[in-house]
């Protein structure tokens, strides 16, 4: 019901920091109509052209200021995704993505207070690196 939320178009990128890539960020929208906290993030995952990432290698933030890896975000209360606000998804990778035309996909899992389940949204899109 939420897919569409996830994974905004045009949103990938690779991260430069001190010159060297470190990775690559996209971006998402909750899949859900109401903000929650980080720490209700049940899970994400990111793979790309078929290989998913290490979750340990995954960080995501509501500020692009204070990143949190997912075992961080289990605990994190004070920061809170409200809908219509992007989470930034961030996976580190030596290089980010190499130029060229990558199928991305993204899962997003939430938890709420009345749903006995996870939410979950799922979105694959094609990603030009230029």
């Amino acid at each position: 019901m939420f897919d569409n939320n996830v994974f905004k178009a045009n949103t990938c990128v690779n991260v430069t920091e001190q010159g060297a890539v470190v990775g690559y960020e996209l971006q998402t929208n909750i899949t859900y109509y109401r903000g929650i906290p980080m720490s209700m993030i049940e899970y994400i995952k990111v793979a790309v052209d078929g290989v998913e990432a290490p979750a340990e290698d995954i960080r995501i933030s509501v500020d692009q200021h204070d990143w949190f890896t997912l075992k961080e975000a289990e605990t994190v209360t004070t920061y809170k995704w409200e809908y219509g606000e992007p989470l930034y998804i961030r996976v580190l990778q030596e290089g980010g993505l190499s130029k060229g035309t990558h199928k991305v996909k993204l899962t997003v899992a939430t938890r709420t207070a009345y749903i006995p389940v996870p939410l979950e949204g799922i979105k694959e899109r094609d990603v030009v690196i230029a």
